[in-house]
Order: structure tokens, then C-alpha cells, then sequence
């Protein structure tokens, strides 16, 4: 699934090479995925995508939002697999969940692996929609300070107790983040998953804040993670340290043997010395 570095890289990509492109005709799915998300039928999708002009994209935790010239968002949000953009000419994969066929002849298709949202708002109405409406601060957001993340630390403590996995997994509370990117972020802050938010010293408060921010500043900056692939196919940059080829094998810093645990629906991947 795509994390908010991979959403990041795409949204650079596709200001740098669809903007300002015309599409030509805007098709839906040609092969039917019930875990796909659309909000129009295919042919009103064709009627109100054709003819509209690229404009800027950006990303909301994960979800990669394009405007559309006049009036018109397209969401496309918690998915993975491939968003990518075939020159003219270039052939296009065989089946897609959603295709946009742009007037210079050039192309961009989705395809998703597991589940996504594929939908076409009238601008400002994606507002509204659920997991973006009321969402919190995401990490790459100037509001992002450490006072900021230790409020909502202190705020999570009034209610059930959570780890720090939970904090960085679950219902979205620092959005953009997901399970592959939250073991790295664990291990930079020397952080097991299970360890209680309520245990977290001011210090370890630190080290998990800058755990989250430099992580996903490293994995931006190497263009994603190397299992997930840019708008062009090209795979990121970024080798996780802690991913399931580290089981069994000696942790980077201390030499202890890399444990795994299934925890919160997930795998976890962590140093059972350096990680408390």
C-alpha cells in the first residue's frame, strides 16, 4: 500500500508531467475489483472528466487529490499498486481501474492490488468526504511541531490505552502513515510496538517524533520504499531496515537476532534490545 513518502513522489511526478495536459477521455475499470471504490457510474465519469485540464496535485496523509480544470477533484486515496503514466505511444497494461487518455496521446492508468478509492468530486466537495474530512495533522504539515505531537500523545491518554504502533498505525491519528513505514520509525526511536503510551518518558516522546519525521523525510528523498514503484515504474530508493528479510538476521546497531511478532493485524519486525 502506498505510505505518504510513495504519495509524495507521485504527486511531484505528476505536477512535473501531466499538469496542464487536456484528457481526452476518462474511463473507468475494465476489470472489476469489489474492493474498488468509485462514486460515479462509468459513463457519467467519461462525461465529466473529458475534456478537463490537469492541474495541481497534492496529498493528504493517503490520499493523492488532482484538480481538475473547471471545478473538478480526482481522489484517489488508500490504495497501492500502480499509478502510472505511459507516454504517447507506449502500450497500455490490459486491465486498469481507472484510465485517463490524454489529448497529446500520452496516458495514466491505476491499477490497484487490494482495495481504493477512485472518485471524481466537484472541487471542494472531496472535502467532505469520509477519512478526509476532520483529519488530522499529517507529519509533512507545518502545524507538525513537537508540541503539537506531544499534545496529542497527552490527548490519547484520556482514553483506551494504545502503544506506540497503535499511535502510528491505527485510525489514522498521524495520518499517511502505515505498518512498513512504522517499523522503521520504531527502530530509529528505539521503541518496541507494545510499549504503552502511557510509559513514554518526554525523551522517548522525542525520539519517537523525530523517528517519524526523518524517516519519512529519508524515504521521500529516496523517492518511496523499494517494494512500490513511481509514476514511470521505476522502484523507490528506500531499503527498510526493519521489513521481514531482517528476521532471524542481526540487528544493525547491537548484532542481537531481528524477532517478529503478529501485533495490531500486522507484522511487527524489531531488536529486542535496542527496542523497549
Amino acid at each position: 500500500m502506498f505510505e505518504l513518502p510513495e504519495l509524495l513522489t507521485l504527486a511531484k511526478q505528476m505536477n512535473e508531467t501531466i499538469q496542464g495536459k487536456t484528457i481526452k477521455v476518462g474511463t473507468l475499470g475494465n476489470s472489476p475489483h469489489k474492493f474498488v471504490w468509485y462514486n460515479r457510474k462509468p459513463d457519467e465519469f467519461t462525461r465529466l472528466s473529458t475534456g478537463k485540464i490537469v492541474r495541481e496535485a497534492h496529498v493528504k496523509g493517503r490520499w493523492l487529490l488532482i484538480a481538475l480544470e473547471k471545478g473538478y477533484t480526482l481522489v484517489l486515496g488508500e490504495c497501492g499498486g500502480r499509478i502510472q503514466y505511459h507516454p504517447a505511444g507506449k502500450e497500455l497494461p490490459k486491465k486498469y481501474h481507472l484510465w485517463l487518455a490524454f489529448e497529446d496521446g500520452s496516458a495514466l492508468t491505476v491499477m490497484t492490488q487490494m482495495w481504493g478509492a477512485m472518485e471524481l468530486f466537484e472541487a471542494g466537495q472531496e472535502r467532505e468526504r469520509k477519512y478526509i474530512k476532520d483529519m488530522r495533522i499529517t507529519p509533512v504539515d507545518p502545524e507538525f511541531s513537537f508540541d503539537y505531537f506531544s499534545g496529542l500523545i497527552r490527548d490519547l491518554l484520556q482514553g483506551e490505552k494504545r502503544s506506540v504502533k497503535s499511535l502510528l498505525t491505527q485510525d489514522q491519528l498521524i495520518p499517511g502513515l502505515g505498518n512498513a513505514i512504522a517499523q522503521d520509525i520504531m527502530f530509529h526511536a528505539h521503541l518496541h510496538p507494545r510499549h504503552s503510551l502511557v510509559d513514554l518518558t518526554i525523551g522517548q516522546q522525542r525520539d519517537l517524533y523525530a523517528g517519524i519525521t526523518d524517516t519519512i523525510d529519508a524515504v521521500t528523498e529516496k523517492g518511496g520504499r523499494n517494494d512500490e514503484v513511481d509514476l514511470f515504474g521505476n522502484p523507490g530508493g528506500y531499503l527498510r531496515i526493519m521489513d521481514s528479510k531482517a528476521a532471524g538476521k542481526p540487528c544493525p546497531d547491537c548484532g542481537r537476532k531481528i524477532e517478529k511478532i503478529q501485533y495490531l493485524g500486522g507484522a511487527c519486525y524489531f531488536c529486542p534490545r535496542c527496542q523497549v
